[in-house]
């Protein structure tokens, strides 16, 4: 359970519809379920305001459906599972009820809640093979309760087709630039907006490109102020990033 289910109890709680016994045994479980190859953090999300995210990658599907089976005995609402392949996807009891995002490889639980956030995440990517990388951190903004645009192939190779949107971008919130190849986009955009801009580099690109490591570096390296870096393909991360300053109270 994380924080805003908490709130909603709590306030559920103060409107006379949930008893405080009630509450009292939904608020009542056991900080960490031991699973043997597994120990479901269960109190992260009220510490950290986000309940765990399980990592698809690596884990079998009967390992990621024993997880979510805790969480939910936890009385987690919302589970995402990160780097979920179609095949995994496919071997997961239909009980779970997941929704799959084939693109970004992300198995949703519990549906997207509405956005609580102070404003508009805008996730830019350089070019259509970047998509994968900047729906993961799409997704997960959304997840994570944050009303999302996308502005999506509008790199620097053609930069009339960012310099269009530059209504989306001066309104935005946060930022998340996605870009593979050399990565300059985080750059222009940075040079656009007020707006904290978060920099994803992709491993697309020809052979200099050594997997995302010179977009990686571009973009620590850039000139315009305001504008952080996360790993190479690492959406979530961006997501969640850009989430938690979305999310931040003044």
């Amino acid at each position: 359970m994380d924080r805003r289910d908490t709130l909603e109890l709590l306030e559920q709680v103060a409107q006379g519809t949930t008893s405080p016994e009630d509450a009292l045994a939904q608020l009542q479980v056991e900080t960490v379920s031991d699973l043997g190859f597994a120990q479901v953090d269960n109190a992260r999300g009220m510490r950290q305001g986000v309940s765990e995210v399980i990592y698809g990658a690596g884990k079998t599907s009967s390992q990621i459906t024993a997880i979510c089976l805790a969480m939910l005995a936890a009385g987690q609402k919302r589970i995402l599972i990160t780097r979920l392949s179609r095949e995994k996807f496919d071997e997961l009891p239909d009980a779970l009820e997941v929704d799959y995002r084939p693109m970004a490889q992300l198995g949703i639980i519990g549906g997207l809640p509405d956005p609580d956030g102070n404003g508009t995440v805008l996730v830019a990517c350089g070019g259509t093979s970047d998509l994968p990388v900047a729906e993961e951190a799409a997704l997960t903004a959304e997840f994570l309760g944050n009303e999302v645009s996308r502005v999506y192939d509008v790199g620097v190779a053609g930069i009339h087709r960012l310099l269009k949107h530059a209504d989306e971008i001066s309104n935005a919130h946060v930022i998340v630039a996605v870009a593979g190849m050399e990565g300059a986009l985080p750059s222009v955009i940075g040079g656009l907006t007020a707006a904290p801009v978060i920099a994803v580099p992709t491993s697309i690109g020809y052979g200099a490109n050594f997997g995302g490591v010179s977009a990686l570096l571009a973009m620590l390296n850039s000139c315009a102020s305001g504008v952080s870096v996360v790993n190479i393909d690492n959406g979530f991360g961006a997501g969640y990033q850009a989430s938690a300053i979305n999310h931040l109270k003044a």
